[in-house]
């Protein structure tokens, strides 16, 4: 009789083969994605700075609520956080954060605002 097909070894092989793969490939995967997160962050901050300065033109002053709010026109992205620090009629500062990478933060500060730890170039969007 003349059987063709794999044997069990010949399959375990192509197996263990795909787990290798795998392993190498999810950390990969997951550094990918946090550098997703940290670009999300910055893109919000750099919108936010148009926002800011878009309000300021309009009312003398930075806003310096909660955001999102209807007086601002900015929403950051989904699961990303925005906490403004040292809001004044003479500059700003905001931090991010992303609830997928929540070990990570990026800042920004405009005029004479305290700059936000990592920040340290004004107008300059930081990540740690």
């Amino acid at each position: 009789m003349n059987r063709s097909g794999f044997t069990l070894i010949e399959l375990l092989i192509v197996v263990v083969i795909i787990g290798i793969l795998a392993a190498i490939a999810i950390p990969r995967f997951g550094a990918t994605k946090e550098k997703a997160h940290v670009a999300t962050m910055k893109s919000d901050l750099r919108n936010l700075a148009t926002a800011e300065e878009s309000y300021f033109y309009d009312n003398n002053t930075y806003y310096g609520g909660v955001i999102p709010a209807a007086a601002l026109a900015f929403t950051p992205s989904r699961d990303v956080t925005i906490t403004p620090q040292g809001v004044s009629n003479v500059g700003w500062a905001a931090v991010a954060t992303h609830a997928g990478a929540p070990a990570r933060s990026c800042a920004i500060f405009y005029g004479a605002a305290a700059p936000p730890a990592p920040a340290v170039n004004e107008g300059e969007v930081a990540c740690n």
